[in-house]
């Protein structure tokens, strides 16, 4: 009976995920098919294709001053080594600080989300005038202090920044991911280490940072995947890669020789050299777990 109830189960739960299987395949699989294929092409949407081996990898890590690559990839691991870990941090602090029930969490909650749900070209725009050197209301507040008032998005001392700036608001997916792993943990854990006389802090560190573990490492792996790839949007309108290439992303540098110069081979590879650079991150990151388990363990 059991085992009739869990093929059942089983049955039921793959022909759930059927749409969402089906779906990823055709939208994200067969596009990432596709631009495998046409890395080893050379394609401009108009002649036929001819088939040029690893000459277009060879043309984007041997030609770095014509198509930027090392630029933008010092830009894009910039970038998705800063905000990752702020995006993460900040997503655990707001969920233990609002993982207990009372006057006005809801409201406090929704308030995390919100920027969460903002279209990102409205949420692009909203932080171009926050950052606007003139009239911005950041530089007026600074200046009203008596603090420098930077050029930000004008000064490539500054420019990166901002974009790290716009991410860390962005958590409200990894905030209610986060608040629903401290739901699940019991409470007669912690009611146990109140009697045996842990402090919060102990508390936090022997019992929700372990059982929160599998969740920031998920969170961690995510954002990386979607950091390195998500900037695109907010990279094309606020700066365009200006000033002076300091952030000029790897997607952003993708749709240009792809879209604007039609070089559809380069922009594949480099396509293909961002999604292996993002996995050897997630390979480090899982390395270096595995061997804090294997001390741990030992």
């Amino acid at each position: 009976m059991n085992r009739t109830y869990t093929a059942s189960s089983r049955t039921q739960l793959l022909l759930m995920l059927t749409p969402y299987l089906l779906g990823a395949a055709v939208l994200v699989g067969l596009p990432a098919l596709l631009s495998l294929l046409l890395a080893f092409l050379r394609y401009d949407g108009i002649s036929a294709p001819v088939w040029v081996g690893g000459f277009n990898f060879q043309l984007v890590l041997a030609n770095p001053v014509d198509l930027l690559f090392p630029i933008s990839l010092y830009n894009t691991l910039y970038f998705v080594i800063l905000a990752v870990p702020v995006r993460v941090l900040s997503a655990l602090a707001l969920a233990l600080l609002l993982s207990r029930s009372g006057r006005g969490v809801g409201l406090y909650r929704a308030a995390v989300y919100l920027p969460t749900i903002i279209p990102d070209v409205a949420y692009a725009l909203i932080w171009m005038w926050i950052f606007n050197p003139l009239y911005g209301p950041l530089n007026l507040i600074l200046e009203g202090l008596g603090l420098p008032t930077p050029g930000w998005l004008a000064d490539a001392q500054y420019a990166k920044v901002v974009f790290v700036v716009m991410a860390a608001f962005q958590i409200g997916e990894g905030f209610v991911v986060l608040l629903a792993g401290l739901q699940n943990i019991p409470p007669e854990y912690y009611a146990a280490a109140a009697v045996d006389g842990g402090n919060v802090w102990q508390q936090f560190r022997y019992i929700t940072l372990p059982l929160l573990a599998p969740w920031l490492l998920l969170l961690t792996l995510r954002d990386i995947i979607l950091s390195s790839q998500n900037i695109f949007t907010a990279n094309f309108i606020m700066t365009n890669g200006d000033p002076y290439y300091s952030t000029l992303f790897l997607p952003l540098l993708i749709y240009e020789e792809a879209f604007d110069r039609m070089h559809f081979g380069p922009g594949s590879a480099m396509t293909v050299l961002l999604g292996l650079v993002t996995a050897a991150l997630i390979g480090l990151i899982l390395s270096i777990v595995g061997s804090w388990g294997e001390t741990d363990a030992s």
